[in-house]
């Protein structure tokens, strides 16, 4: 591919490249609206399975967007499903490893070749979807990489070839898996003190040497250097020590979040580029109006994100533990959550909370999680859910299913002092004692007034050194040759 030399006076054009998971692409479409109304024309790529997602959840012409924000797809290599379900993750990890370059390059070929946008000046993709470093660098355009998990996942991640070195990964098999083994001390990870083999992501558990997951992070994360900046979705307060511990690696590393409060303070809800949304599943927004019906701090708010699957028995758990608290609940439960079978909850349990519950498929949960009345949050400790619940001043009950989950648990329990964590194997007395704790609890309380502490912080980062650092990024980086080349 030909370098291509931006001529003066031309719009700057991101191609912007998500993790095909609901968690992934949300933000990255914060940060391509943030580019946007900036001056960026914006190309949108989605994988083709996701691509026809969202067609069916949001309408045939929910993708036409403005001029300016336009969305393509790429083929993953996965055979086609009609699912409303997150492909399998490790399958998604290496077939876009696989599988994605070639078409990706002819996709930049093709955007290069018309004549009615501009050409490509820079990239913005998901850290995990660094096959688009080697199409940059033949393109001769930027590249940031947009590292999607907390800063203290991303430092955990980029330790995994030391757990490999130190022996520490893969485990000699399941057996290895006991609590004991579990709660080895991990105290050589810079500005990362007091951790245990199980706070650190999950994928280091693996007992083959050949496991896609623990290979695929290595890997990425040694990628990840080659990258033109790094951006994470946090903010210095939150998590100072940790990403200086990460730019010792790394230089050029940025926070830049909460993107979503920066999202709101500069683009208008109701505008064009407002309404651009990426819901891969069906938006039920009546959990709001059910919401305004509720007294401040009264409704439990239950989500555990677009991945994480329990089986049958854990949900009836949950189920009972939330009726026996005899709290307002807002339970958002996805069609795919059960491994391998419809999620039903017991009719008993519909009867029983008939008056206080509302059950959603899914919600617009950065609303929700804003909403006065919800008073807490029990969560799968996923970083989207975890900063919007501290964006809210919501206190939380984790739940970690997998990835860099746990390591979210552990800084919101013991570092950031809003969170209570439940074990792995839910019993209904646990979850209803957590739930009790945290809404009507003197710890629940301590909790409450920690996370209006961060909501306080993380508007100031918004309005100050995630802002900065975000101009910082758009002037130095992805405007940067541009600049050079007499351009903006």
């Amino acid at each position: 591919m030909a370098s291509h030399v931006v001529s003066s006076g031309q719009k700057p054009h991101v191609v912007c490249v998500p993790f095909p998971a609901q968690g992934h692409i949300n933000p990255i479409l914060q940060v391509a609206k943030l580019l946007h109304a900036k001056g960026f024309h914006v190309t949108f790529v989605n994988t083709v399975y996701n691509h026809n997602r969202l067609l069916r959840s949001r309408g045939p012409n929910a993708l036409d967007g403005l001029h300016s924000f336009r969305f393509e797809s790429i083929p993953d290599g996965l055979p086609e499903t009609n699912k409303a379900a997150t492909q399998d993750v490790p399958s998604l990890c290496e077939a876009t490893m696989k599988n994605c370059l070639a078409p990706f390059k002819e996709l930049l070929r093709r955007i290069n070749s018309r004549g009615d946008v501009p050409p490509v000046s820079c990239i913005v993709a998901d850290g995990v979807m660094s096959f688009t470093l080697d199409a940059a660098e033949e393109l001769g355009v930027p590249e940031v990489l947009f590292w999607t998990p907390s800063a203290c996942g991303f430092l955990a991640y980029l330790h995994f070839y030391r757990f490999i070195e130190k022996g520490l990964s893969p485990l000699k098999d399941e057996s290895c898996l006991t609590k004991e083994h579990l709660d080895t001390k991990i105290d050589w990870i810079p500005s990362m003190g007091n951790l245990r083999l199980k706070d650190i992501p999950t994928f280091i558990h693996a007992t083959n040497p050949d496991d896609i997951m623990l290979n695929f992070f290595v890997h990425e994360a040694e990628r990840a250097k080659r990258a033109s900046a790094i951006i994470l979705n946090t903010f210095d307060d939150l998590e100072h020590d940790v990403i200086q511990s990460i730019q010792s690696l790394i230089p050029q590393v940025y926070s830049t979040g909460p993107l979503h409060l920066l999202v709101n303070r500069e683009i208008e809800e109701d505008s064009e580029l407002g309404r651009i949304a990426t819901n891969l599943w069906r938006e039920d927004t009546e959990c709001l109006d059910w919401l305004d019906t509720k007294s401040r701090n009264s409704v439990v708010y239950v989500n555990f994100g677009s991945i994480t699957v329990m089986s049958a028995q854990q949900l009836v758990e949950f189920a009972w533990g939330l009726a026996a608290t005899k709290k307002d609940f807002l339970w958002v439960i996805r069609p795919d959550i059960v491994a391998g079978d419809a999620a039903v909850v017991p009719p008993e349990f519909l009867i029983e909370t008939a008056d206080r519950r509302m059950l959603a498929s899914w919600c617009p949960q950065e609303k929700v999680l804003s909403h006065p009345a919800i008073g807490g949050f029990l969560t799968h400790s996923g970083w989207n859910s975890t900063l919007e619940s501290l964006c809210g001043g919501v206190p939380m009950v984790c739940w970690p299913f997998f990835a860099e989950q746990q390591t979210n648990c552990k800084y919101c329990c013991d570092e950031w002092e809003v969170g209570i964590e439940i074990g792995g194997d839910v019993k209904r007395d646990e979850v209803e004692a957590a739930v009790r704790e945290l809404m009507d609890g003197e710890k629940g309380k301590k909790m409450r007034e920690k996370a209006e502490e961060w909501r306080r912080l993380a508007e100031e980062a918004a309005y100050g050194s995630s802002e900065l650092n975000f101009q910082m990024v758009v002037n130095k980086v992805l405007l940067g040759q541009q600049k050079t080349t007499g351009m903006v």
